[in-house]
């Protein structure tokens, strides 16, 4: 069977053997209870204290500011519902941005629901808010502002330390969407005031199913989980071992390799946005063409559908997404496309790139040689033409 060539590192990556050995001894070996006594359980203990170190050092935090959670979603959801039940005292208000991930969209539709009130800023044609029109929506009753790091479907990267200091300066936490940085960009909760910061592993060659909140000293935000005394009380739940060690391990090696990485994919992902925009006409490039992943490529091409194109491309071997994978089941266009002011049938021909570690020239010449065909032989099908 030959070997997918795998273009939607945005959606998921694949876990490194660096990362798997580290995890192994904690579900053959060293597999105890991470609360029990006994040497095992110890091991496991001091397993995941390392891990918070690791996380704590790729993200400028201290170890004592990393929570571990079950997923970036999870971590999203206990960030602003915690976040922002535990400051209702202080006011009501809470600004976000009209393309964030559903984990944030949903979760600020939920505290609508119980008496929050929810200001969603839009976005240039790039993708990026207006610092000014985020001021300008700050109330004396804004209490948390949400603004995601990068975007997960065209890349587009905010102005994480420009919204930091203005939160800072009016006393607002300040939470931030990092899953898709984390690994792929340099952050620094410190520099760049964050208040909340969720992360997840599998975005970054770690395993599914942990991820990290962390959470500012001093910052108020409520329990999530009620039970045991796990997570310092936080997040009660006995503790996933193996994939937190993961975590941590990716978080290092990530850290270790920033430089090198960013400079290859974008070197590929620039390869590959030039030569496709050069080769079909009638395509464009979504979001910023520069304040953007180093291995994000979104392009919308007129005329097709883009499931069509992930269909024949998969045909071929190559896997990439249409956009969010957490919604690509979905009739209805991207919600981030739209807010870019994209009209429907753009929208739906759209293509999500995204360049990986694990990426070559050769994958991306085999890429390039498989879209332009597809898209000419959908245009000669399509009404559209």
């Amino acid at each position: 069977m030959s070997k997918t060539i795998y273009f939607d590192n945005a959606a998921t990556t694949a876990v490194r053997d660096e990362v798997f050995a580290a995890m192994t001894p904690y579900l053959r070996e060293s597999y105890g209870n991470p609360s029990s006594l006994y040497k095992i359980a110890r091991d496991a203990k001091n397993a995941i204290e390392k891990a918070r170190e690791q996380v704590a050092a790729a993200i400028g935090a201290l170890p004592s500011e990393v929570f571990f959670t079950g997923s970036g979603t999870e971590a999203v959801n206990w960030a602003l519902i915690g976040g922002a039940f535990a400051n209702k005292s202080k006011g009501n208000h809470i600004i976000t941005s009209s393309i964030e991930h559903h984990a944030v969209l949903h979760s600020c539709k939920y505290l609508e629901k119980h008496g929050f009130e929810v200001t969603y800023l839009p976005v240039d044609k790039f993708g990026i808010i207006s610092v000014d029109e985020l001021e300008r929506a700050i109330r004396p009753e804004t209490i948390l502002i949400s603004i995601m790091y990068a975007n997960n479907e065209i890349g587009t990267i905010q102005p994480i330390a420009e919204i930091g200091a203005i939160a800072k300066a009016r006393g607002i936490i300040f939470h931030t969407d990092a899953v898709q940085a984390i690994g792929n960009l340099p952050v620094d909760v410190k520099a760049d005031n964050v208040d909340l910061l969720a992360l997840s592993a599998h975005k970054l060659h770690g395993p599914k199913g942990v991820g990290a909140l962390y959470i500012r000293s001093g910052v108020n935000v409520l329990a999530f989980i009620h039970g045991g005394a796990q997570e310092r009380g936080r997040r009660a739940g006995t503790e996933n071992v193996a994939s937190i060690v993961g975590l941590g391990e990716a978080s290092t090696l990530a850290k270790a390799e920033m430089d090198e990485k960013i400079r290859k994919m974008r070197k590929l992902r620039d390869k590959i946005i030039v030569t496709i925009l050069e080769r079909v006409p009638n395509a464009q490039l979504n979001g910023h063409p520069e304040k953007r992943l180093p291995g994000n490529a979104s392009i919308s091409f007129d005329f097709v559908e883009g499931e069509s194109i992930l269909l024949m491309l998969d045909m071929k071997g190559i896997a990439a997404s249409s956009g969010s994978a957490c919604t690509s089941g979905a009739l209805n266009p991207s919600h981030v496309l739209m807010a870019l002011g994209l009209p429907h049938e753009k929208a739906h021909g759209s293509l999500r790139i995204s360049v990986g570690r694990y990426n070559t020239e050769e994958d991306a010449d085999t890429l390039i040689e498989a879209i332009v065909p597809i898209v000419e032989k959908l245009r000669a099908m399509s009404p559209l033409c």
